[in-house]
């Protein structure tokens, strides 16, 4: 790994009087936001509990697992992404990997049929789906991000094709197949936490930690990367080594989170553009947690009210993409697409 560049500069300013009150700052935001998620975290484990416990805590705690999990992987992926694009408002999601996973979806129903995706093996499902969605992100990803002279409108040109072209190729099978296994496949396509295997929550929760421990230990390069290609390369780290390894990171993070759960395509720009509004000027290891926190309360805040108060008469994931579809459209009025 190459030598970080800027990490007695950042000691040195730390120890600026200036710098007191935003540090301060920082530790305060965190604080609130770790108490504000541990709390609702509780009340949504303990409300209305009654009946057999040894039945309800194991699901609500599996429900609450697969909701921090994603939190953790969709907040992390979709900062470290739009760091090495050197873009706010490009995420994996709006890149076409939501797309690719539907693809994934209606071929195998197409193919195989709906009763035999459905009683397939969970765990072999769950691993083929990472596996394909992991690869086509590392050749599409890595030949976009990693190349010389790759500009943003051909980013997005791209991902925009392979997206359309995907949905097309998923729209036709969908109008070939039987109705009745179309009605088995639309209960893939939008996320829910609520069917969870357990036993895949462990093996997601075991990759998750894998790779967000070296995306953490590369937290301050990732400050560097975040001045832009030419500037990084400049401060002396390798840009081609660093973007490959956090698309890597970020391609697992996302598989994992959508094979899990299902897509959520406009959370992570939620979160991390909430996170960006809090911690404006801060360094990534202040940025990160608090993109994940966000995520938390989102999440387990959002079920809660939908299943104590709206009594499930929507699902989380629609609300979440009406909302994050709005500040994906502000952030193009503002002209963050540049």
């Amino acid at each position: 790994m190459a030598t970080n560049p800027i990490p007695a500069a950042l000691s040195v300013s730390a120890r600026k009087p200036g710098r007191q009150k935003p540090v301060l700052y920082a530790g305060f935001l965190l604080a609130v936001l770790g108490v504000v998620a541990v709390a609702v975290i509780l009340v949504f484990m303990t409300i209305e509990l009654r009946g057999n416990l040894g039945y309800i805590l194991p699901r609500r705690a599996i429900k609450v697992g697969s909701m921090v999990l994603v939190a953790v992987a969709v907040g992390l992926s979709t900062v470290l992404f739009q760091t090495v694009t050197a873009n706010r408002i490009l995420t994996p999601s709006i890149m076409g990997f939501d797309a690719l996973y539907i693809l994934l979806q209606t071929v195998l129903t197409f193919v195989l049929g709906g009763q035999v995706v459905l009683s397939m093996v969970a765990p072999l499902k769950f691993g083929l789906e990472v596996l394909l969605m992991v690869a086509f992100s590392l050749l599409l990803y890595r030949w976009l991000f990693t190349g010389n002279g790759k500009s943003l409108h051909l980013m997005l040109l791209v991902g925009i094709v392979f997206g359309t072209l995907f949905r097309g190729v998923s729209a036709l099978m969908q109008r070939l197949m039987d109705p009745s296994e179309y009605l088995l496949l639309q209960d893939l396509f939008f996320a829910s936490f609520n069917q969870v295997d357990g036993t895949l929550l462990l093996v997601a929760i075991a990759a998750v930690v894998l790779v967000s421990i070296p995306a953490w230990r590369m937290r301050r390069e990732y400050d560097v990367l975040a001045l832009g290609r030419e500037t990084s390369i400049n401060l002396g780290v390798d840009h081609r080594r660093a973007a490959t390894v956090t698309l890597v990171i970020c391609s697992v993070l996302v598989a994992v989170s959508t094979a899990l759960v299902g897509p959520i395509t406009f959370f992570g720009l939620l979160v991390a553009s909430l996170a960006y509004q809090l911690v404006p000027k801060f360094t990534h290891a202040v940025v990160l947690p608090v993109a994940i926190l966000l995520g938390v309360i989102s999440l387990v805040g959002g079920q809660l009210v939908l299943e104590r108060i709206f009594d499930f008469n929507s699902a989380l994931s629609i609300v979440i993409e009406f909302i994050g579809g709005l500040v994906f459209i502000g952030l193009l009025l503002k002209g963050s697409l540049k």
